[in-house]
């Protein structure tokens, strides 16, 4: 379902708060500087996910954003933005670069690194927030890319300029039955326009392959809280076969079933820590996606010696 944005419904002395935990928690945790008196902060927008790709068309009266140095450092997925001009002009800085943004214009900037965006008209446009696992390029090259027009011209970039702002602009095709198989297809044209503006010619050929185990793996790490993650859902998730996504994680040596018991206690030994007691700890361990607790506890004393009762005495 779409997230709606408007601080219409909000009380005025409350709006900046309001919109600060609605953008934290649908696209980043960012900082936005109001004109003036509380009265002045008005915002609106959509903002909805297509599976790994999430579109926000808004506006708002804030005249800078700021992902600020101690932000980019918290525990967000780590992902990119696509930034639309729909009108005017705006200006993104990040990395000591800075690019202006015309209407017809793409930019991108970057969740892990501090970033500011600018426009003394009140910040209005569509965004696109991709995590870096799904957009499959590697950091140093997305680093490059950043608060840099996006080949301007260039017809591919013209053709996401169009399709974006339609994606963003018309309800009916992000609220349409299975609207998330629009995700895929988009990413895969925004990544086009990055590698070609890189002209990253030999990447763009096989960008998904290059960073497939990356992929497969932040897929695991996200589903972990589910008890019937298999090894057939993670391949499927990535059209391959078992047998292939099996031959990709033994290039680093790595067993996928070994990997995902691995995480999940130690996402159980820190709830264990820090939950209180109210809790069981068969919630606990259900929660992180263990669904028998005899295996639970088995696994939990092979793995750190002592039972999870005991770790949480302790």
């Amino acid at each position: 379902m779409p997230y709606i944005l408007n601080t219409d419904e909000v009380d005025e002395r409350e709006r900046a708060e309001f919109v600060h935990e609605a953008l934290g928690s649908t696209m980043v945790p960012i900082e936005l500087h109001w004109p003036g008196h509380h009265r002045s902060v008005d915002a609106r927008g959509i903002i909805t996910d297509l599976g790994d790709l999430t579109v926000c068309s808004g506006r708002t009266t804030a005249l800078r954003v700021e992902r600020t140095p101690a932000l980019a450092r918290d525990s967000t997925e780590p992902s990119i933005f696509i930034n639309v001009q729909r009108s005017g002009s705006s200006i993104v800085v990040q990395h000591d670069q800075e690019a202006v943004l015309q209407p017809g214009e793409l930019v991108m900037y970057d969740s892990t690194s501090p970033y500011t965006l600018l426009n003394d008209m009140g910040m209005s446009g569509y965004f696109f927030r991709i995590p870096h696992s799904a957009l499959g390029i590697p950091h140093d090259m997305i680093r490059t890319a950043c608060a840099v027009v996006l080949r301007p011209g260039h017809p591919v970039t013209s053709l996401a300029h169009d399709y974006l702002s339609r994606l963003a602009a018309d309800p009916a095709l992000t609220t349409a039955v299975n609207a998330d198989f629009i995700g895929h297809p988009s990413i895969e044209l925004i990544r086009a326009v990055i590698t070609i503006h890189l002209r990253a010619d030999e990447f763009a050929a096989e960008p998904l392959a290059a960073t497939l185990q990356l992929r497969i793996l932040e897929y695991a790490r996200k589903h972990l809280h589910d008890p019937d993650l298999s090894v057939e859902q993670i391949a499927a998730a990535h059209h391959i076969s078992v047998r292939h996504l099996y031959k990709v994680l033994a290039r680093s040596e790595i067993s996928l079933s070994d990997w995902i018991r691995t995480r999940r206690l130690e996402a159980c030994r820190h709830a264990l820590a820090a939950t209180p007691a109210a809790v069981t700890i068969g919630a606990i361990a259900r929660r992180h996606g263990f669904s028998d607790m005899s295996s639970f506890s088995r696994a939990f004393r092979a793995e750190y010696g002592i039972s999870p009762g005991e770790w949480r005495r302790r």
